[in-house]
């Protein structure tokens, strides 16, 4: 029985590599339309389930431990809240039909599942190590596609709205954005928020020849992250990573790396002219004695910060009208169509107040377990992998603010699992860490 056990927890670990390449790699097409939604069962899905599948008789003989992870815990409250949610949804406002409620239901259980996975799957520093090299493999191969996509016309298959998401196929126009293999640019800057930092400052721990695999890494990230042209994602990213830094405390690195992304960042005219449109919407916001500099503004970049103005004037008053209609459990998943770019306010319109407290506690038990950690011991795998996502966590949240990122099937499943490394990380006594790394 123990070796079979010993056997089903290796294969576990290379179950996880598969997700971390396949998830971010594999293009989001539909694999199972699912009647009267834009959601569709896709094969990353399965691959997720059948690795749960592994897991859950892995842990089946300390089954009872799962209970003594306080996040373990708050997870299993916010899906008990949101099952609750759900049932408010289908019987008292009737804003949500109960096989839609229930499958986006199940699909936030699929996203928490990888942090169980990720909290039992790493034994060492070898571990970490191993899958962090496999976000080298993410970023080229992305950064390739994305070429692809830019100069040869290779397939864009993104989700970003209805008709998209039944795996249509888009060319890339001149000025657009770049989502190489994920669903969206979103999708993609965000998950550069998250893995970069960590490609960083595993570069401060590698030798010699491994240093170089990581600059392809993080020189591949660089021009994903530039051609995603995601505004919000780049002040996250820039944050992100001088953070880790500062963790690391590799000071000396921090205006270098300052000054060569501004520098890259102002290479991309389409970068630099959708920031103006958000200052021009501001301006023109704030007070109307501007209204002659917007025409004159306008003038030269054509258009009005589209995205902004739906945010503003759409899209966030639509959650906060569903919050106003059931202020204590929301009006059920999905009740506020497709997007919201703000999770905060998509968790207070869909689950309401007790939704979002339950959602922020997890939040919070995580960051803490985090904050225990500072300052890091002496710089090594571990210290790396945790600056690396200590920095990437209050990228991800500014991100929430301007997008979905929990929802995204394609960020969230990676972000749990990235959570869970780092869970289980800030369990190891530095000495046990040490005598793994001996054995």
């Amino acid at each position: 029985m123990l070796k079979r056990l010993g056997k089903l927890k290796s294969l576990l670990k290379y179950g996880v590599a598969a997700i971390l390449l396949a998830i971010p790699l594999y293009p989001k097409f539909p694999f199972v339309d699912v009647p009267g939604t834009f959601v569709s069962i896709r094969l990353e899905d399965f691959l997720v389930f059948v690795i749960f599948l592994i897991w859950l008789i892995t842990i089946l003989p300390d089954w009872r431990s799962l209970f003594k992870n306080k996040v373990n815990v708050a997870i299993l409250v916010y899906m008990f809240v949101g099952f609750v949610s759900v049932v408010s949804a289908v019987f008292l406002t009737k804003t949500v039909s109960l096989h839609i409620g229930v499958l986006h239901w199940v699909r936030r259980f699929e996203y928490f599942a990888a942090f169980f996975i990720g909290a039992s799957v790493i034994k060492s520093q070898r571990d970490l190590a191993f899958f962090s090299k496999l976000l080298v493999i993410v970023a080229i191969w992305a950064f390739a596609y994305g070429m692809g996509q830019k100069y040869l016309s290779w397939p864009i298959v993104t989700t970003q709205n209805a008709e998209y998401s039944k795996g249509v196929a888009l060319r890339y126009l001149p000025g657009g954005h770049i989502p190489a293999t994920f669903a969206g640019h979103y999708d993609l800057a965000s998950y550069l928020v998250l893995a970069t930092p960590v490609l960083f400052s595993m570069f401060f721990v590698s030798n010699k020849k491994e240093k170089i695999v990581y600059l392809f890494g993080i020189g591949a990230s660089y021009w994903l992250m530039i051609n995603a042209v995601s505004r919000i994602s780049i002040v996250s990213f820039m944050g992100a990573i001088t953070l880790a830094l500062l963790l690391i405390r590799k000071y000396k690195a921090i205006p270098i790396f300052i000054v060569a992304s501004v520098l890259l960042m102002a290479t991309s005219s389409s970068l630099i002219t959708r920031y103006m449109r958000v200052f021009q919407y501001l301006l023109t916001s704030i007070t109307p004695t501007v209204q002659a500099a917007e025409l004159s503004i306008g003038s030269v970049l054509g258009v009005e910060d589209r995205s902004t103005s739906i945010r503003l004037n759409v899209e966030w008053p639509r959650a906060l009208r569903a919050f106003a209609k059931n202020p204590l459990l929301g009006t059920g998943y999905s009740s506020i169509t497709l997007a919201t770019d703000n999770d905060y306010l998509r968790l207070l319109g869909e689950t309401g107040l007790v939704g979002f407290v339950a959602f922020a506690l997890i939040l919070i038990r995580v960051a803490i377990r985090f904050l225990k950690t500072i300052p890091l011991p002496k710089l090594d795998v571990r210290s790396a992998y945790l600056a690396g996502i200590i920095g990437a966590f209050p990228g991800i949240l500014l991100n929430a603010t301007f997008i979905d990122v929990f929802e995204a099937s394609k960020f969230a499943i990676l972000f749990w699992l990235f959570m869970g490394f780092g869970y289980a990380v800030t369990r190891w006594p530095s000495r046990a860490m040490s005598r793994d790394e001996k054995n």
